[in-house]
């Protein structure tokens, strides 16, 4: 070839446009599952969690995608559930029931590079964290308000199962029930189960027949607050705002909040920022409200809740300040507060809950 021609060539290549590099691939978007342990339904314990998914969906669209698996048994259902969602691709499962903590640590060993999250559990693992809100804060508040409308001066509580969480709440609402009115009392009926609307309902009608004028629940449906509703009694709603089920029996609810956890979690996978930690966040964290106050109560009531829970913000006060005493009169702690090892040990019944509690 001509030298000539070679020049000629070469000259006319360089005055082409430059030819744009490949573009790089975009990451694929973050697999998230979640396990529920109940119907998402219309309010509730799944049915907060399920919001929240969707404020995570929001919050990073384009990053992530989600799956969800509702009314998933505690137990050897729950592993087969959470492997599933471990092999289907998803990189970040959070299994949300308490009974789902052992099946999680399990399918967490097979599955390394996949992180869970595991509320309301104490175990953590490489790839476990845990989450959980201090839900007792806000059922402190609920128990001042009880105590001050309360005519009967007894107060009914439905529990799902005798664990420290549920204790937490209970103990909690006794204890802010007895610091407006020293008269009050509590009475518990267990319904041995997160989710069983006619056990619910039957509960707080038995516990509204034993004198209750307020009940409340530690268990996944609105029941008790519909009953509550029936009967012409009051009601704090638990997990989410339930008004619409008991615009005149809801006194006000214990509502929980976890899109902001969830989001701050899955950007930190996507970051490849992820560590194992335990998260237990309350009040002042945004984990947990005591809101929808009835128009009812009046306004030196809703000035006196909103001074206490000012007062549990700023660590002025805590729901288990010294002295705290079971309701066998043993003394449990003579000074300072309960710190968290002992809140999540609670295993008995403060003075002012009628009764004993079930045996293991």
């Amino acid at each position: 070839m001509p030298k000539s021609f070679m020049r000629t060539a070469l000259a006319a290549l360089a005055i082409l446009p430059a030819v744009a590099a490949a573009p790089a691939f975009a990451a694929d978007p973050l697999g998230v599952g979640f396990v529920y342990v109940s119907p998402i339904g219309e309010a509730g314990w799944t049915f907060q969690h399920d919001i929240a998914r969707k404020e995570m969906e929001k919050a990073l669209a384009g990053k992530l995608t989600t799956r969800y698996v509702e009314s998933v048994p505690e137990g050897a259902d729950a592993e087969r559930v959470i492997r599933d969602l471990a092999q289907q691709g998803n990189k970040l499962i959070f299994t949300t029931s308490f009974g789902y903590m052992n099946p999680t640590l399990k399918v967490a060993k097979q599955f390394p590079n996949v992180k869970f999250v595991h509320l309301t559990g104490y175990k953590t693992a490489p790839n476990v964290a845990t989450a959980n809100a201090r839900f007792y804060e806000a059922r402190y508040l609920a128990g001042v308000l009880a105590g001050k409308m309360s005519k009967t001066n007894v107060a009914g509580y439905v529990g799902a199962f005798p664990i420290p969480e549920v204790l937490q709440g209970i103990n909690a609402f006794t204890r802010g029930m007895k610091s407006v009115n020293p008269k009050a009392e509590v009475r518990v009926v267990w319904v041995n189960s997160w989710f069983d609307p006619g056990k619910e309902r039957d509960a707080a009608i038995t516990l509204m027949g034993q004198g209750a004028d307020v009940v409340t629940h530690h268990t996944d449906s609105h029941a008790a607050v519909q009953a509550a509703e029936e009967k012409g009694k009051y009601a704090v709603g638990y997990h989410s705002d339930m008004k619409k089920f008991g615009p005149k029996a809801q006194l006000a609810a214990v509502t929980h909040h976890w899109g902001n956890y969830y989001t701050q979690a899955a950007q930190q996978v996507i970051d490849g920022k992820w560590k194992s930690t335990g998260v237990w966040g309350g009040i002042k964290d945004g984990f947990v409200k005591l809101e929808a106050i009835n128009p009812a109560v009046p306004a030196d009531v809703k000035q006196l809740v909103a001074s206490v829970e000012k007062d549990l913000v700023s660590g002025k006060i805590t729901p288990f300040d010294a002295p705290v005493k079971d309701n066998e009169g043993k003394v449990r702690l003579d000074k300072g507060a309960l710190n968290d090892d002992a809140l999540n040990k609670m295993d008995y019944y403060v003075e002012g809950v009628v009764g004993k509690l079930p045996t293991k």
